[in-house]
């Protein structure tokens, strides 16, 4: 998308969340997705997913989010309901709190306020 790369995301993320400690991670790998998100069960009081292409295939993702008790923000780079049909439904947003799409990779800080927000609700 552009010349935004990951490490420009991670830090945008980072920027957005203080002090706040984020993990970051990506794969291509749906299993690996499944895995990590299984592992955040434990280790993790969020997760913000950009499930990319898995968001409209992956029924595994949306079953592992919906195991995990935290919030859970979706991103999208791209507003996906301004592309093809097929792209309009999202798996993830079942189980999805909010869902930021068309925001390039200032979406990523946008899911990160809003997770702190509901995080310093929660406290």
């Amino acid at each position: 998308y552009g010349t935004d790369t990951l490490d420009d995301a991670k830090s945008l993320a980072q920027a957005a969340a203080g002090e706040r400690e984020i993990v970051f991670r990506q794969s291509n790998h749906e299993g690996e997705l499944v895995d990590w998100i299984q592992e955040a069960r434990t280790k993790a009081d969020a997760i913000i997913i950009n499930p990319a292409a898995y968001t409209h295939t992956s029924i595994a993702i949306m079953d592992a989010l919906f195991a995990f008790d935290g919030p859970v923000i979706e991103v999208h780079l791209s507003n996906i309901h301004k592309r093809e049909t097929f792209r309009h439904h999202s798996f993830v947003s079942a189980r999805a709190d909010a869902v930021i799409a068309g925001c390039g990779i200032e979406g990523y800080a946008f899911a990160v306020h809003r997770i702190v927000s509901l995080m310093d609700q929660k406290e």
